[in-house]
Formats: C-alpha cells, structure tokens, sequence
C-alpha cells in the first residue's frame, strides 16, 4: 500500500513516495524503520506499487546493470522484458501471476512510475508503458492524488508544491499511505 506519484511543470520534474510500509495489517512507525520506495537508476527514478519485496529485487536489479537507458516507451520497454525474464532466472520464487483474470498476458503484480529528464512513464502489471505528459500516480492512494494533481496542477506554480501536496492527501484519506513525503528532483539534462 503507497502512494508514488510524478510530476513534470515548467521544465521540472519530480517523483515523490510516502514512506509508510506495513506488514498485512500491523503498520511500522516511521521512527523504527526507514523507507524509501523510490530507487535511482541512471538518470532515472523509479518508484513500484505493488508487493515491498520488488522493491529489494529491482534494487538487486538495477545494481548489476552497468548501462541503464529508460530514455522512452520503447527502451523502458525493454528494460522491463528483461527485468521479466531475469525474474524467472535470478528470483525463481516469484510466481508468473494472472490475478484470477483470463489473460493472454502475465502479470508482475505491480507497478512502476519512472521520472526522468524524457518525462512520466507508467508501467503496468502486464508490461505495458505509457508517457504522461504532466503527472500520474500509482498505489492504494492514487485515486485521491490524480484528483489533488488535477486540482492543482494549473493553480500551483511548481512541481514540488504540486507533488508534495498530492502525497499528503492521499496520506490524509488513504490509511495505507502515511509517514513522510519522500520527493526527489530529476536532474535536467543539459543540451
């Protein structure tokens, strides 16, 4: 349960997290264990929705990769089909899911949220990547930060404030998300 959300106003992008992690139903204090759900990679950020433990293993991931180029749909991508297939190589104790669906397609059970100089890419639990062009969100609270995006975005003057104030109401009306808002600033790539 989280709340990761991208925002892209004024040639400034930001991605932002809470930082509260729960265990079923008992919820740890943020005073006795320190979260952070949003992993650098390259010039990149990514940030996953789903279950803790893709946290540990896209972590473990991206740290054995020398190159990382997550530059548009199509290299983001790629990325993830081989983040796919090493799953089944590297991490064989997780399950190719089909969360009870007929589908032709499996599915991580999770999502990703990239910000990156390129812009807001979402990937979806089947693989599917999508770039949004001002902001998006993913998580248990992601209905109620799209509505404070979309009440914001054209009143605010910046990303931060924009992001900041998303994660707080979904920290606020959400009782999955809480803690701290974690916000990261993507560096701006120089022409």
């Amino acid at each position: 349960m989280t709340i990761i959300l991208a925002v892209h106003k004024n040639d400034e992008t930001v991605i932002a997290a809470d930082t509260r992690i729960s265990f079923g139903s008992e919820i740890i204090p943020g005073d006795n264990l320190h979260v952070e759900k949003i992993i650098r990679a390259g010039s990149s950020f990514i940030g996953s929705s789903g279950w803790g433990l893709y946290d540990n293993i896209m972590t473990d991931y991206v740290g054995r990769r020398e190159e990382i180029s997550l530059d548009d749909v199509s290299s983001i991508f790629n990325f993830f089909l081989d983040f796919w297939q090493e799953l089944h190589k590297r991490y064989p104790f997780v399950n190719d899911q089909s969360g009870g669906k007929e589908s032709p397609f499996g599915d991580l059970d999770a999502k990703f949220l990239i910000a990156n100089p390129s812009g807001i890419f979402h990937v979806g639990n089947n693989l599917s990547v999508r770039k949004f062009d001002k902001y998006y969100a993913i998580g248990s609270g992601s209905s109620y930060s799209l509505g404070a995006l979309d009440a914001l975005y054209d009143r605010e003057p910046d990303a931060e404030t924009i992001a900041r104030r998303a994660v707080l109401t979904a920290m606020k009306f959400d009782r999955a998300c809480g803690g701290e808002v974690d916000l990261r600033k993507v560096e701006r790539r120089i022409s």
